[in-house]
Order: structure tokens, then sequence, then C-alpha cells
């Protein structure tokens, strides 16, 4: 990795370089508006909807949202991750000394479950580097596929990241090869800030040209369109921080508010629960369906998100409003996205602390909110499996469903056969 010291300061105009630096390298990727999620996420919820919750028996919120989709799921290898991972290579790659001490034979190394794997797997093929991944051996096969498709060499490991990073430590034992972080160094923070930059700017050209009555920005309010010059917030997914911190530093000095979500399960919310202790909790083991979120804030980001305190707050959400929110992004959107991307639209949609807080703080007018999509790498199968009835479910548990997808009622009728012969 690139001396950490000698990478550019963590502002708004080190992004606006980075941005400069890879954009050759990445998609510009589409901002996407809803109107029927816009909606449901103007709507107060029911009080049934929130009778199992620490928001039982309160006043429903009735903040008014205008949500605009950052969809990085279209971005290269299908997630945000490439920026990072062209940044940082590309700095390396000219790093003084690198080349003439043999590191491009070397080559690279870094761990993830998928995403960021893909990312360096692409930009070393890219730039003519040897990547070795550690990949988690309870990764997406889809991910796993994908990344030595892109000609890197996987190596299993562990699913904590204690488990994986001594994988790594091994890897350069053997090879030399350098470490390009998944999110705690500076160089990826800057790279994945990129698309904070691009985000602000996509909303304001678009409120600026839509209009009321245009489809860009068909859900505008009538009578403060003078007023909206574009984004009030984004809220974006943390996992190892990467992109939230990066988002914020690229919004700092705009006035732009950013927002953090994470998956509450097994602890997956150790960013959130590090905020409110006033401490970065270093270990996190989590099994939770956003498979990107499993990791701890990195001591970078943390110094961001925390220290400098560029996120405004930390909020978490439960797997099943996850999968409601990817429902939703499926069904509604027509947009195939992974569970870890859609934290943040289930923050929006049902957590009553964000959304009594957006009520609050913009009263009438409403508030214009930036939702990452981070990534869309997630196979049919896991799909399936993730929404299928709850019969089917102990049904394929029980063996009943083999694994070429044999109707149940076939299933059972040729047990039932097997039985009576």
């Amino acid at each position: 990795m690139a001396d950490p010291t000698k990478s550019p300061p963590l502002t708004r105009d080190s992004v606006i370089a980075a941005h400069a630096l890879i954009k050759q390298y990445i998609h510009y990727t589409p901002v996407l508006t809803n109107a029927t999620l816009t909606e449901l996420a103007s709507t107060p919820q029911s009080a049934s909807a929130l009778a199992n919750t620490q928001w039982a028996g309160q006043e429903p919120a009735k903040p008014k949202i205008r949500l605009w989709f950052k969809c990085e799921n279209l971005q290269k290898v299908g997630a945000f991750k490439v920026r990072g991972a062209f940044h940082a290579l590309t700095r390396l790659v000219a790093e003084e000394g690198w080349e003439a001490g043999g590191g491009r034979g070397r080559g690279v190394v870094t761990h993830s479950s998928g995403n960021h794997a893909q990312a360096l797997a692409l930009a070393a093929r890219t730039m003519g580097v040897p990547a070795h991944i550690v990949m988690p051996k309870i990764s997406t096969p889809s991910k796993i596929a994908a990344t030595k498709g892109y000609g890197a060499k996987i190596i299993f490991s562990g699913s904590t990241s204690t488990e994986r990073e001594a994988v790594v430590e091994e890897v350069i034992k053997e090879t030399g090869a350098r470490l390009v972080p998944p999110y705690d160094h500076p160089d990826i923070m800057l790279g994945q800030g990129t698309l904070g930059i691009e985000l602000q700017e996509q909303v304001a050209r678009m409120i600026a040209e839509g209009g009321e009555g245009q489809p860009k920005c068909s859900f505008a309010l009538k009578g403060h369109r003078g007023k909206r010059k574009g984004l009030d917030a984004i809220i974006a997914p943390c996992g190892g921080g990467g992109m939230l911190s990066g988002t914020a530093i690229s919004c700092e000095g705009t006035g732009i508010s950013v927002f953090g979500a994470e998956p509450s399960f097994e602890g997956a919310d150790d960013c959130k629960r590090g905020v409110e202790q006033g401490k970065r909790i270093e270990t996190v083991k989590t099994l939770t369906i956003a498979d990107g979120l499993r990791t701890p804030v990195g001591a970078y980001p943390w110094s961001v998100i925390y220290e400098r305190k560029l996120v405004r707050q930390m909020f978490s959400v439960t797997e099943d409003q996850i999968k409601k929110a990817l429902r939703l992004v499926l069904e509604r959107m027509k947009v195939v996205v992974e569970p870890s991307a859609v934290v943040g639209l289930a923050t929006a949609l049902f957590n009553e602390d964000f959304r009594q807080l957006i009520e609050q703080e913009s009263g009438e007018e409403g508030w214009d909110l930036g939702i990452a999509f981070s990534g869309g790498n997630v196979s049919v199968e896991a799909l399936g499996k993730m929404f299928e009835p709850p019969v089917a479910k102990a049904e394929r548990q029980e063996g009943l469903v083999g694994v070429s997808g044999e109707k149940i009622a076939e299933n059972v009728a040729g047990k039932k056969h097997q039985e009576k012969s």
C-alpha cells in the first residue's frame, strides 16, 4: 500500500482530485428517483408497524422526504469499491521506487467478502499487476467466481476480520505483495468519496433542469422549487466505513448532512455503538444478510466519522427491514441491488428516530435525501432463498426440494412412493 502519511489530506478538494485521477476507469453512474418509494418514505408508519418496536405507542413521524438513488450497483464490478481500488492502485504504481524495486512483479493483496475483491482484481488486471485476494469461505459464490474471472488468485479464510488479516500476513510473507486494504486507508476513502461528488452534482442539476411535472424531478413540492438547490442530506451504508467517511469528506463545507446506516443483527452496528460509547469497536462477528457490512469500522474512517464529526449520526435497521426495503427496490424500481445496498433506504422508511429528525429539521419543505446504492452483487439463488415462503423454506431444509429446483409436490410424491415400495 502507498504510505498513508504521503496520501493527500482528507479534504473535499482531495476527493475532487481523486475523481479527476480515476474517472477514465469508472462509470459515471446514474441517479434515479422513484415516486412510489418517495411517497412511502413520506407516509407515517402505522401503529401496528410500530407495535413491536422501541417506538410502540409513539406518534408516528410525518417527514417529507424526496429520495435520490445513486446507483453504484451499475458501477464496474457492480459496486462502488472500484473507485477506491483504482485510486489506491494508481497512486501505488506512481509511488517513487515501487517499479524499480520489483513491486509490479510481487503484486498486491487484500481481504474482502467480494466487492473490494472484484474491484482490486479488475484494477490490478487493468494495470498489469498480480492480485492475491483473501476471501472468507462463506463468501457469495457469484462474487468468488467474478473475482477469479478478473484473473486474481483466491486464498480462502475464516469469516472474521481477524482471520482474514492473519491469512493476508501469510501471503505478504510468501510473495512480498503490497496490501491494498478494503477500507482503512486514506487513498481508499478519497476514492470512495468520489461518488459523493457525483451525487451532489447530479441532484443539483436534476433539480435545476427538471422542474415540477418533469420526469427528472416529478415529486418537487409546490412553492419550494426556488429554495431547493440540491441535497439536504446523504445516508450511506457502513461496514468498514470507507464509503461513508469518503462521502462525508466530499460533503464537508457544503451544508449537506451525512448519516450512516448499519444492520443491527448480531452486533453489526459497531460504528453506531462505538459512537454512542465514544470508542471504536475493533472486532465484529455477525452473519447479517448484508454481507458487505460484516466488518468493523476502520481506524482512518473512524477518525472522520467520529473524531472530526463529519457524520452527524449513525442508525441501524433489522434484518426484516432490510428485506422489506430490498423487495421494494426489486419490485417497484426494477433495479437489482444486494442487501447491503438498501440499509440506508430501510433507515429512511422504518427508523423512526431518523424520520423524526427529518420532520423536526425540515418542516413543511422536506428534505432531498441522497441514498447510496452501494452494489448489486447478489445471485438469483440468494434472492430466491431470501424471499421464499416459510413453508417452502422448511421443506427445503428437510431435504424435500432438490438443488435442481423440482416442485415440492413432486418431491413429496416421490418420497411417499418410496415409502410404500
